[in-house]
């Protein structure tokens, strides 16, 4: 089981505030999960490839092909506002 210091280490770390009741309840609660996972130990994969996906897949990437390129001009056209060769926005505090 884990220890109630444990939790108010990973508590500390992920800045979370628990109370002595929570601390308790979260203890037991990671305790069961890692009896859980410790029974993975006890499966027999003998023979069993590891897997980076349950699912066989591969990326399917286009060649990166400019088709058409915008000019400069007809880009800042679209902006509300422009300031030289940049887009002017209002400042955000």
């Amino acid at each position: 089981m884990i220890e109630t210091k444990d939790v108010e280490h990973v508590a500390k770390l992920a800045r979370l505030e628990l109370d002595e009741d929570e601390k308790i309840k979260f203890s037991k609660q990671l305790g069961d999960i890692l009896k859980y996972v410790e029974m993975m130990n006890e499966v027999d994969t003998t023979g069993v490839e590891p897997m980076n996906h349950s699912i066989d897949f591969s990326n399917v990437m286009r060649d990166d092909i400019e088709t058409y390129e915008v000019a400069k001009e007809e880009l800042m056209a679209n902006a509300p506002d422009v300031e030289g060769d940049f887009f002017k926005v209002p400042k955000i505090n």
